[in-house]
């Protein structure tokens, strides 16, 4: 058996992602702006008396809770990135908080929505001109808080690169980075809110579209609902180790079958944003050595940990017929 080493007697588990102290930077000042938000609107609400104030800025702190989870958990990882009770690194700590946020706005979706839906049917009195400037000044800190998460944040697919050469992960770390998806989405999720009350706010005020308010709020609610179950969907499989990276799969075969090398058993799961390990048994009617099987595939950098199990096998063994 051979693991792939990063020198001669061990390997290395440092596995997140290539700007993960950019990432847990800019999370930093973005858990800062929200939090001072809240503190502005709980402050003004209780100044003015306005339940509507109170409430958002309650509600603004669930997701400076939120994000400050995704703060904890860059920092967690880089702290504990070198500790060997953790076998593959600490590269998954980003999805585990991921998966929490994404819980967490899958319950915010689902107040907004059991709120709106009842103001249907009980009609609040709403101060529109106090509102809408609370609004605008909480649009204001999201676009802020999005554009420093957005200047390093991409929503992409894993493994995107051209078969048959070797790839270059993601230059910037990033595509695969859950817990900073997490991160972008809360933004996103106070933003769209922002602006759907903007909008309703204002139809209601100039023309007595009340109904506006309630319907904004089921429209909120359905889109945050979307992107929790997304967020849900891409961290849980990842955590669990799911299979679902079928292109590097295939070209992992392609490599090692070049000759009359059959594979019997792959396995291939994340270990961290853009980060990949694979266990490769074989069987082989002269087997070469698992360090040449494991040269075929570190065409792959986002391959980091490879371990081979060559096994020889006799000529008549059907495995081998297939490969004549």
């Amino acid at each position: 058996m051979h693991h792939d080493p990063l020198n001669k007697y061990g390997h290395d588990h440092l596995f997140l992602g290539d700007a993960h102290d950019v990432h847990e930077r800019r999370t930093r000042y973005v858990v800062a702006l929200t939090a001072a938000m809240m503190v502005v609107e709980i402050i003004a609400g209780w100044m003015t008396g306005s339940m509507a104030l109170l409430a958002d800025g309650f509600h603004m702190a669930t997701h400076a809770g939120a994000l400050g989870v995704a703060a904890w958990a860059y920092a967690y990882a880089r702290r504990h990135a070198h500790d060997r009770r953790f076998t593959f690194g600490t590269g998954k700590v980003g999805d585990l908080a991921g998966f929490a946020s994404a819980l967490v706005l899958a319950m915010i979706a689902l107040g907004i929505g059991v709120e709106s839906l009842q103001r249907f049917f009980v009609p609040t009195r709403i101060a529109y001109g106090e509102a809408t400037w609370i609004a605008a000044l909480g649009l204001l800190v999201n676009l802020a808080s999005a554009w420093l998460l957005g200047g390093t944040h991409h929503d992409g697919h894993d493994h995107a690169h051209a078969h048959g050469h070797g790839h270059q992960p993601d230059s910037h770390g990033h595509a695969h980075d859950n817990n900073l998806r997490s991160a972008y989405f809360h933004v996103l999720a106070d933003a769209l809110t922002s602006v759907l009350a903007i909008g309703a706010l204002l139809a209601g005020r100039y023309l007595g579209w009340g109904w506006m308010d309630a319907t904004m709020g089921v429209v909120g609610a359905l889109v945050i609902a979307r992107w929790s179950w997304g967020l849900l969907r891409d961290t849980s499989a990842v955590l669990l180790d799911a299979s679902g990276n079928s292109s590097l799969e295939a070209e992992i075969r392609e490599a090692i079958e070049d000759g009359d090398a059959q594979v019997t058993d792959l396995h291939v799961w994340r270990v961290g944003p853009g980060r990949y390990a694979a266990i490769i048994s074989l069987v082989a009617a002269e087997p070469l050595s698992p360090k040449d099987y494991a040269a075929r595939v570190k065409i792959h950098e986002e391959l980091v940990h490879v371990t081979v199990e060559p096994h020889r096998c006799l000529d008549h063994h059907p495995l081998m017929a297939r490969a004549a």
